[in-house]
């Protein structure tokens, strides 16, 4: 038996210092596996962001790997998103975008950030083909038999967008990863947890996704996913410090745009937990 935590959207500087001092407290204490943190470390991709970002995983004490998110590319330093947009990521090298092998499965990355689009919004996801090749080289690499469980910040797809295509090249990087031994796909960046299966013309495939660690709550509280894989399955649990049930807190659908929930019919959470208006963003 594995277990994984799935943790995701720490967002240092409006991080949530109680959520995340429970959670390491319960990495030191029960040491999972392994660490899957997919994207959004920062706030804005600041100096000091990275700085505690960058302390706070390495005193994990377990194995870690880590995505790249979109708030975690530099938003006021063009020069430094084209030229070297990861530079602030040199104190965790080590664990970004790390593969990592264990007895009968596999946790693979996948790159769903980009540092230019050709559209205004640069924070949606965006599956490039070198990309896309990499991390199918890389299941197709593994021994016989072995499972794959692939890491990217965006969800690859998102509802109710047939020809919005908000993450590029989601829908066929799904149908590629179910022609292999794909346990699921963990993902991040909507701030709230979901476990959904997505059909492909090649067959479904399951899609997971964590909460936020930080201020910036949706609809459920802050929360990480505990994964238990055990005779080729998937169990997930929600864990959070106000002991909702998991149930409770997987909304429904992955929200269009991924936006916070504001207005009736958008995808909410039972628990409602909706905050009448976002922490401020210095």
């Amino acid at each position: 038996m594995t277990r994984l935590f799935h943790i995701s959207d720490i967002h240092f500087g409006l991080e949530d210092r109680d959520a995340l001092d429970w959670v390491a407290q319960c990495i030191a204490r029960e040491k999972p596996d392994v660490v899957a943190i997919t994207g959004d470390l920062t706030m804005r991709a600041r100096h000091r962001e990275f700085t505690a970002a960058c302390q706070w995983i390495m005193a994990l004490v377990v194995p870690v790997t880590v995505e790249v998110g979109n708030h975690d590319l530099p938003y006021f330093n063009l020069i430094e998103r084209f030229t070297d947009p990861y530079r602030r990521f040199r104190a965790i090298e080590s664990v970004l975008e790390r593969e990592i092998d264990l007895p009968g499965v596999a946790v693979v990355p996948l790159k769903t950030t980009a540092r230019a689009q050709l559209r205004l919004n640069w924070s949606k996801g965006n599956v490039g083909a070198a990309a896309l090749r990499h991390t199918l080289a890389a299941i197709d690499a593994l021994p016989p038999g072995t499972r794959a469980v692939v890491t990217c910040h965006h969800p690859l797809v998102e509802a109710g967008t047939r020809g919005k295509a908000l993450t590029r090249g989601g829908n066929k990087a799904l149908a590629e990863l179910a022609k292999r031994n794909v346990l699921a796909v963990l993902s991040g960046h909507v701030h709230d947890p979901f476990d959904l299966i997505h059909p492909t013309k090649n067959g479904p495939v399951r899609m997971i996704g964590a909460g936020t660690l930080s201020q910036r709550v949706r609809s459920t509280p802050p929360s990480f996913n505990e994964l238990t894989l055990h005779d080729g399955q998937i169990t997930v649990r929600v864990r959070n410090l106000e002991h909702v049930s998991s149930r409770d807190m997987m909304i429904e659908d992955v929200p269009e745009n991924a936006l916070p929930p504001r207005a009736e019919g958008e995808p909410v959470a039972p628990i409602g937990a909706v905050p009448k208006f976002d922490p401020p963003v210095y």
